[in-house]
């Protein structure tokens, strides 16, 4: 068997003390995420957040930081994953998009209710991504190589 991680990519995003989640189904179960997703072939983990924020939510979103980098097992699926999470402003809304298959829409929840409400969130990355954001966690973009010179 050979080993392949997941890598993923988040927002966080944090507005008037709360903050930008995406409700959703994932397997029969309705649960809370950030605006996050697979990285794709072919595009930056920056394009990778920006794309998903916009898929799952309709907000455009501007990364001005990485917050965080996360490794995550998932033993019932024998899964591991590897999360860049990153912090910055939103842009408009387009309320005429269509969001992603499984997505009920954009919540905005504060740290109390995620807490209040841990058992519905998609994973323990959630809490953890806030968390360091609360804690001031700010790393710069350039940390990121998009290919090698």
């Amino acid at each position: 068997m050979i080993w392949a991680p997941h890598v993923t990519v988040a927002a966080v995003v944090e507005e008037n003390g709360r903050f930008l989640l995406v409700e959703e189904m994932v397997g029969g179960r309705r649960c809370f995420n950030q605006p996050a997703g697979h990285w794709d072939p072919g595009e930056t983990l920056l394009d990778a957040v920006v794309r998903e924020t916009l898929e799952e939510t309709g907000y455009t979103f501007q990364p001005e930081y990485l917050t965080g980098v996360y490794h995550w097992e998932f033993p019932e699926k024998n899964l591991t994953y590897l999360r860049f999470a990153f912090g910055g402003r939103l842009g408009p809304r387009d309320m005429s998009r269509a969001l992603d298959a499984g997505i009920i829409g954009p919540a905005w929840l504060t740290p109390g209710e995620v807490v209040a409400r841990r058992g519905e969130m998609r994973s323990v990355m959630v809490q953890r991504c806030m968390a360091d954001y609360q804690a001031g966690k700010r790393y710069p973009l350039d940390l990121l190589h998009a290919g090698v010179d």
